[in-house]
């Protein structure tokens, strides 16, 4: 939480930054409103557009990229909008640098001055803000989750778990109930031992005593 309000906190300042930076002296007290989008890809003119057709769109752009990267606490939109910053900073760096010859810094108010610097710097911030934040909680714990195999509700975890033994695992049908015992058959025959519920005696055999 920490982390996303710090990194939040940086990008924004680093999106303000770049949108301000158009209306600052880019180069030899030029305001780099005055520099049209067109002329970053054919070559840096005297033509002065109007706001929204200047290097100003780009940075507004990136703002809102930012503004809704911290809304949604993607680290990925803000990323992004520091790319565009910097690079449409660095573009317009190697136009005028191909128009005036070279690139110079000096204090008497020629050559590079703190508009760029803005620019540059904002990029910069936007993209210290994404290293910063953390992200959406749920991405991570989506990350973190173990994968479960389509049609299994256990998760595939490793080292494998063993299989249950014989003893653990359940029949879905229930065991048949074993018949009661109810003594040998009546109907044995004679000549079955232990088969009749009472013993034959054999015509030749003794009477037993009486008691």
């Amino acid at each position: 939480m920490i982390r996303n309000v710090l990194g939040s906190i940086v990008a924004l300042a680093g999106a303000a930054a770049a949108v301000l930076s158009p209306f600052r002296d880019w180069y030899d007290g030029r305001l780099g409103r005055y520099y049209r989008i067109g002329d970053l890809f054919t070559g840096v003119t005297a033509a002065h557009p109007g706001l929204f057709g200047s290097i100003l769109l780009p940075f507004l752009f990136a703002a809102a990229v930012t503004v809704v990267g911290v809304v949604l606490r993607s680290r990925l939109l803000v990323a992004l909008a520091g790319v565009v910053v910097l690079g449409f900073t660095v573009l317009w760096m190697v136009r005028q640098g191909q128009a005036a010859g070279e690139l110079t810094v000096t204090g008497g108010g020629s050559g590079l001055q703190q508009g760029v610097a803005g620019a540059a710097g904002g990029g910069v911030l936007l993209l210290l803000g994404a290293a910063l934040m953390s992200g959406r909680a749920g991405a991570r714990a989506d990350r973190n989750r173990p994968y479960t195999a389509p049609g299994s509700a256990d998760p595939d975890t490793w080292p494998p778990t063993r299989e249950p033994g014989p003893s653990m695992q359940t029949s879905p049908w229930p065991e048949p109930e074993a018949e009661p015992y109810v003594g040998p058959s009546p109907k044995a025959g004679p000549d079955g031992p232990d088969t009749a519920p009472y013993p034959v005696r054999h015509p030749d055999d003794p009477e037993p005593p009486q008691r």
